[in-house]
Protein backbone atom coordinates (compact mmCIF):
# COMPACT_ATOMS: atom_id res chain seq x y z
CA UNK A 1 0.00 0.00 0.00
CA UNK A 2 2.85 2.31 0.47
CA UNK A 3 3.35 2.15 -3.64
CA UNK A 4 -0.15 3.34 -3.91
CA UNK A 5 0.80 6.39 -1.27
CA UNK A 6 3.05 7.41 -3.41
CA UNK A 7 1.11 7.91 -6.43
CA UNK A 8 -0.97 10.42 -4.88
CA UNK A 9 -1.29 13.63 -6.49
CA UNK A 10 -0.15 16.56 -4.54
CA UNK A 11 -0.73 20.01 -4.98
CA UNK A 12 2.43 22.39 -5.26
CA UNK A 13 2.54 25.91 -4.85
CA UNK A 14 4.15 28.92 -7.14
CA UNK A 15 7.03 28.10 -8.09
CA UNK A 16 8.97 30.78 -6.61
CA UNK A 17 8.00 28.91 -3.49
CA UNK A 18 9.01 25.30 -4.55
CA UNK A 19 12.77 26.74 -5.46
CA UNK A 20 13.28 28.42 -2.15
CA UNK A 21 12.14 25.15 -0.49
CA UNK A 22 14.08 23.16 -2.73
CA UNK A 23 16.94 24.92 -4.88
CA UNK A 24 18.51 21.71 -6.69
CA UNK A 25 14.93 21.42 -8.24
CA UNK A 26 14.45 21.59 -11.71
CA UNK A 27 11.47 23.63 -13.23
CA UNK A 28 10.14 23.80 -16.52
CA UNK A 29 8.66 27.24 -18.09
CA UNK A 30 5.64 26.64 -20.50
CA UNK A 31 5.02 29.77 -22.34
CA UNK A 32 2.64 31.18 -25.47
CA UNK A 33 4.55 30.51 -28.57
CA UNK A 34 3.23 33.96 -29.59
CA UNK A 35 4.54 35.65 -26.23
CA UNK A 36 8.27 33.89 -27.08
CA UNK A 37 8.10 35.19 -30.74
CA UNK A 38 7.38 38.52 -29.17
CA UNK A 39 10.49 38.81 -27.35
CA UNK A 40 12.76 37.75 -30.25
CA UNK A 41 14.84 40.36 -32.07
CA UNK A 42 13.89 41.44 -35.63
CA UNK A 43 16.48 41.99 -37.98
CA UNK A 44 17.36 44.94 -38.34
CA UNK A 45 15.16 47.19 -41.14
CA UNK A 46 16.95 48.95 -43.71
CA UNK A 47 15.72 52.84 -43.78
CA UNK A 48 15.89 53.58 -47.31
CA UNK A 49 13.95 50.54 -49.15
CA UNK A 50 11.54 50.24 -46.12
CA UNK A 51 10.45 53.83 -46.14
CA UNK A 52 9.52 53.17 -50.07
CA UNK A 53 7.84 49.86 -49.51
CA UNK A 54 5.74 52.02 -46.58
CA UNK A 55 4.85 54.66 -49.13
CA UNK A 56 4.02 52.45 -51.61
CA UNK A 57 2.16 49.90 -49.82
CA UNK A 58 4.47 46.56 -50.93
CA UNK A 59 3.63 45.07 -48.46
CA UNK A 60 -0.58 45.41 -48.40
CA UNK A 61 0.18 44.96 -52.23
CA UNK A 62 1.29 41.45 -52.10
CA UNK A 63 -1.32 40.63 -49.18
CA UNK A 64 -3.86 42.03 -51.69
CA UNK A 65 -2.99 40.08 -54.62
CA UNK A 66 -2.79 37.16 -52.75
CA UNK A 67 -6.35 37.35 -51.13
CA UNK A 68 -7.33 38.57 -54.64
CA UNK A 69 -6.24 35.55 -56.18
CA UNK A 70 -8.19 33.36 -53.63
CA UNK A 71 -11.08 35.04 -55.10
CA UNK A 72 -12.97 32.98 -58.05
CA UNK A 73 -12.94 35.04 -60.57
CA UNK A 74 -15.65 35.49 -62.88
CA UNK A 75 -15.36 35.70 -67.52
CA UNK A 76 -15.98 39.45 -67.93
CA UNK A 77 -18.69 39.26 -69.71
CA UNK A 78 -20.75 38.09 -67.10
CA UNK A 79 -22.77 40.61 -64.26
CA UNK A 80 -20.71 39.17 -61.37
CA UNK A 81 -17.08 40.67 -63.14
CA UNK A 82 -18.47 44.59 -63.20
CA UNK A 83 -20.16 43.95 -59.90
CA UNK A 84 -16.68 43.43 -57.92
CA UNK A 85 -15.99 47.27 -59.15
CA UNK A 86 -18.56 48.72 -57.66
CA UNK A 87 -18.56 46.73 -54.12
CA UNK A 88 -18.13 49.39 -51.79
CA UNK A 89 -19.92 51.24 -48.99
CA UNK A 90 -20.57 54.49 -47.92
CA UNK A 91 -18.04 55.02 -45.37
CA UNK A 92 -15.25 54.36 -47.52
CA UNK A 93 -16.88 56.56 -50.42
CA UNK A 94 -16.77 59.09 -47.64
CA UNK A 95 -13.45 58.44 -46.72
CA UNK A 96 -11.74 58.66 -50.03
CA UNK A 97 -13.82 61.67 -50.71
CA UNK A 98 -12.61 63.63 -46.89
CA UNK A 99 -8.89 61.88 -48.21
CA UNK A 100 -9.08 63.79 -51.56
CA UNK A 101 -10.14 67.09 -50.21
CA UNK A 102 -7.37 66.60 -46.79
CA UNK A 103 -4.34 65.16 -48.40
CA UNK A 104 -1.76 64.41 -45.81
CA UNK A 105 1.75 65.41 -46.98
CA UNK A 106 4.41 62.65 -47.47
CA UNK A 107 0.86 59.75 -47.14
CA UNK A 108 0.21 57.93 -50.16
CA UNK A 109 -3.64 58.26 -51.11
CA UNK A 110 -3.72 54.90 -52.89
CA UNK A 111 -2.30 53.17 -49.33
CA UNK A 112 -4.42 54.84 -47.61
CA UNK A 113 -7.65 54.37 -48.99
CA UNK A 114 -7.66 52.56 -52.13
CA UNK A 115 -5.33 49.68 -52.27
CA UNK A 116 -7.79 47.72 -50.27
CA UNK A 117 -10.56 47.98 -52.68
CA UNK A 118 -10.44 50.22 -55.35
CA UNK A 119 -13.98 50.92 -57.00
CA UNK A 120 -15.21 52.42 -59.58
CA UNK A 121 -18.82 53.75 -58.23
CA UNK A 122 -17.39 57.02 -56.33
CA UNK A 123 -15.50 57.66 -59.98
CA UNK A 124 -18.12 57.63 -62.00
CA UNK A 125 -21.01 59.10 -59.60
CA UNK A 126 -18.32 61.98 -59.03
CA UNK A 127 -17.88 62.57 -62.55
CA UNK A 128 -21.88 62.51 -63.56
CA UNK A 129 -22.57 65.17 -61.02
CA UNK A 130 -19.27 67.44 -62.34
CA UNK A 131 -21.02 66.94 -64.55
CA UNK A 132 -24.08 68.46 -64.37
CA UNK A 133 -22.74 70.45 -61.86
CA UNK A 134 -21.01 72.42 -64.47
CA UNK A 135 -23.42 72.63 -67.27
CA UNK A 136 -26.03 73.55 -64.68
CA UNK A 137 -23.71 76.52 -63.22
CA UNK A 138 -22.84 77.82 -66.81
CA UNK A 139 -26.37 78.01 -67.75
CA UNK A 140 -27.27 80.05 -64.53
CA UNK A 141 -24.17 82.06 -64.43
CA UNK A 142 -24.92 82.99 -68.50
CA UNK A 143 -28.50 83.87 -67.27
CA UNK A 144 -27.28 86.23 -64.57
CA UNK A 145 -24.55 88.47 -66.28
CA UNK A 146 -27.60 89.02 -68.86
CA UNK A 147 -30.71 89.39 -66.21
CA UNK A 148 -32.14 92.81 -66.77
CA UNK A 149 -30.98 93.29 -70.46
CA UNK A 150 -34.17 93.87 -72.15
CA UNK A 151 -32.87 92.08 -75.44
CA UNK A 152 -31.90 89.42 -73.90
CA UNK A 153 -34.18 86.31 -74.21
CA UNK A 154 -32.78 83.44 -72.25
CA UNK A 155 -32.45 79.68 -73.90
CA UNK A 156 -31.06 76.78 -72.13
CA UNK A 157 -28.42 75.23 -73.64
CA UNK A 158 -28.35 71.77 -73.41
CA UNK A 159 -25.53 71.00 -75.36
CA UNK A 160 -23.42 72.17 -72.43
CA UNK A 161 -24.69 69.11 -70.70
CA UNK A 162 -23.19 66.59 -73.46
CA UNK A 163 -19.69 68.85 -74.09
CA UNK A 164 -19.32 68.52 -70.36
CA UNK A 165 -19.78 64.98 -70.33
CA UNK A 166 -16.65 64.22 -73.30
CA UNK A 167 -14.55 66.52 -71.45
CA UNK A 168 -14.90 64.87 -67.83
CA UNK A 169 -15.28 61.31 -68.89
CA UNK A 170 -12.46 61.53 -71.47
CA UNK A 171 -9.93 63.08 -69.04
CA UNK A 172 -11.17 60.82 -66.48
CA UNK A 173 -10.24 57.38 -68.40
CA UNK A 174 -7.98 58.05 -71.40
CA UNK A 175 -5.35 60.21 -69.32
CA UNK A 176 -5.38 57.32 -66.12
CA UNK A 177 -5.07 54.94 -69.22
CA UNK A 178 -2.02 56.69 -70.98
CA UNK A 179 -0.08 57.19 -67.12
CA UNK A 180 -0.96 53.39 -66.99
CA UNK A 181 0.89 52.25 -69.86
CA UNK A 182 3.59 54.85 -69.13
CA UNK A 183 4.30 53.59 -65.95
CA UNK A 184 4.21 49.72 -67.01
CA UNK A 185 6.38 50.64 -69.48
CA UNK A 186 8.94 52.14 -67.31
CA UNK A 187 8.48 49.89 -64.94
CA UNK A 188 10.19 47.19 -67.90
CA UNK A 189 13.11 49.50 -68.08
CA UNK A 190 13.33 50.48 -64.37
CA UNK A 191 12.91 47.50 -62.31
CA UNK A 192 12.87 49.63 -59.09
CA UNK A 193 9.42 51.32 -60.60
CA UNK A 194 6.08 50.09 -58.75
CA UNK A 195 3.32 50.40 -61.18
CA UNK A 196 -0.46 51.13 -59.95
CA UNK A 197 -2.87 49.43 -61.86
CA UNK A 198 -5.38 50.62 -64.06
CA UNK A 199 -8.37 50.84 -61.74
CA UNK A 200 -6.25 52.11 -58.83
CA UNK A 201 -4.89 55.58 -61.37
CA UNK A 202 -8.84 55.46 -62.83
CA UNK A 203 -9.92 55.27 -58.84
CA UNK A 204 -7.55 58.65 -57.47
CA UNK A 205 -8.25 60.37 -61.08
CA UNK A 206 -12.30 60.25 -60.29
CA UNK A 207 -12.01 61.00 -56.37
CA UNK A 208 -9.32 63.50 -57.05
CA UNK A 209 -12.12 65.36 -59.45
CA UNK A 210 -14.35 66.14 -56.32
CA UNK A 211 -13.29 69.15 -55.31
CA UNK A 212 -14.31 70.94 -58.34
CA UNK A 213 -18.42 70.39 -57.56
CA UNK A 214 -18.35 72.68 -54.94
CA UNK A 215 -16.15 74.75 -57.15
CA UNK A 216 -18.15 75.00 -60.30
CA UNK A 217 -21.73 76.15 -58.06
CA UNK A 218 -19.04 78.59 -56.12
CA UNK A 219 -18.44 79.75 -60.56
CA UNK A 220 -22.07 81.16 -60.52
CA UNK A 221 -20.47 83.93 -58.58
CA UNK A 222 -20.75 86.76 -61.69
CA UNK A 223 -16.86 87.90 -60.69
CA UNK A 224 -13.66 86.72 -62.88
CA UNK A 225 -11.41 87.53 -59.54
CA UNK A 226 -13.63 85.33 -57.14
CA UNK A 227 -13.98 82.37 -60.07
CA UNK A 228 -10.07 82.36 -60.52
CA UNK A 229 -9.34 82.04 -56.86
CA UNK A 230 -11.42 79.51 -56.74
CA UNK A 231 -10.07 77.27 -59.38
CA UNK A 232 -6.10 78.11 -57.81
CA UNK A 233 -7.77 76.71 -54.74
CA UNK A 234 -8.97 73.83 -56.39
CA UNK A 235 -6.47 72.92 -58.52
CA UNK A 236 -3.47 72.88 -55.56
CA UNK A 237 -5.71 70.66 -53.75
CA UNK A 238 -6.51 68.03 -56.68
CA UNK A 239 -2.95 68.56 -57.67
CA UNK A 240 -1.15 68.04 -54.41
CA UNK A 241 -3.42 64.41 -54.26
CA UNK A 242 -2.19 63.59 -57.95
CA UNK A 243 1.53 64.54 -57.42
CA UNK A 244 2.18 63.17 -54.14
CA UNK A 245 0.42 60.00 -55.16
CA UNK A 246 2.26 59.12 -58.29
CA UNK A 247 5.89 60.55 -57.34
CA UNK A 248 6.56 57.37 -55.46
CA UNK A 249 6.11 55.44 -58.18
CA UNK A 250 8.63 57.64 -60.37
CA UNK A 251 11.15 58.55 -58.32
CA UNK A 252 13.49 55.74 -59.07
CA UNK A 253 13.49 56.63 -62.59
CA UNK A 254 15.59 58.77 -63.92
CA UNK A 255 15.19 62.06 -62.07
CA UNK A 256 14.51 64.14 -65.66
CA UNK A 257 11.53 61.62 -66.68
CA UNK A 258 10.07 61.55 -63.03
CA UNK A 259 9.94 65.48 -63.06
CA UNK A 260 8.75 65.65 -66.71
CA UNK A 261 5.79 62.86 -65.35
CA UNK A 262 4.53 65.37 -62.30
CA UNK A 263 4.62 68.27 -64.50
CA UNK A 264 2.55 66.76 -67.42
CA UNK A 265 -0.10 65.17 -64.75
CA UNK A 266 -0.36 68.63 -62.95
CA UNK A 267 -0.56 70.51 -66.32
CA UNK A 268 -3.00 68.53 -68.37
CA UNK A 269 -5.13 68.91 -64.79
CA UNK A 270 -4.60 72.54 -64.77
CA UNK A 271 -6.04 72.73 -68.55
CA UNK A 272 -8.75 70.68 -67.72
CA UNK A 273 -9.67 72.98 -64.77
CA UNK A 274 -8.80 76.10 -66.54
CA UNK A 275 -10.66 75.17 -69.87
CA UNK A 276 -13.85 74.18 -68.26
CA UNK A 277 -13.84 77.82 -66.53
CA UNK A 278 -13.03 79.34 -69.91
CA UNK A 279 -15.45 78.06 -71.92
CA UNK A 280 -18.11 77.33 -69.79
CA UNK A 281 -18.32 80.65 -67.77
CA UNK A 282 -16.30 83.49 -69.17
CA UNK A 283 -17.51 82.81 -72.61
CA UNK A 284 -18.87 85.21 -74.08
CA UNK A 285 -22.12 84.45 -75.55
CA UNK A 286 -22.31 86.57 -79.14
CA UNK A 287 -26.04 84.96 -80.12
CA UNK A 288 -27.17 87.01 -76.99
CA UNK A 289 -25.74 90.32 -77.48
CA UNK A 290 -28.16 93.45 -78.36
CA UNK A 291 -27.48 94.26 -82.41
CA UNK A 292 -24.94 97.28 -83.04
CA UNK A 293 -27.32 100.46 -83.76
CA UNK A 294 -26.08 102.14 -87.38
CA UNK A 295 -24.28 105.43 -87.22
CA UNK A 296 -26.15 108.33 -89.62
CA UNK A 297 -22.65 108.32 -91.90
CA UNK A 298 -23.05 104.27 -92.03
CA UNK A 299 -26.91 104.78 -92.92
CA UNK A 300 -25.75 107.49 -96.21
CA UNK A 301 -22.94 105.36 -97.19
CA UNK A 302 -25.21 102.59 -97.72
CA UNK A 303 -27.93 104.27 -99.71
CA UNK A 304 -25.47 105.76 -101.78
CA UNK A 305 -24.06 102.32 -102.28
CA UNK A 306 -27.28 100.91 -103.01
Amino acid sequence: MAAVDDLQFEEFGDAATALVANPDATTISIEDPNETLKHQPGPPRGSGREEDDELLGNDDSDKTELLAGQKKSSPFWTFEYYQTFFDVDTYQVFDRIKGSLLPIPGKNFVRLYIRSNPDLYGPFWICATLVFAIAISGNLSNFLIHLGEKTYHYVPEFRKVSIAATIIYAYAWLVPLALWGFLVWRNSKVMNIVSYSFLEIVCVYGYSLFIYIPTAILWIIPQKAVRWILVMIALAISGSVLAMTFWPAVREDNRRIALATIVTIVLLHMLLSVGCLAYFFDAPEMDHLPPATATPNQTVAAAKSS
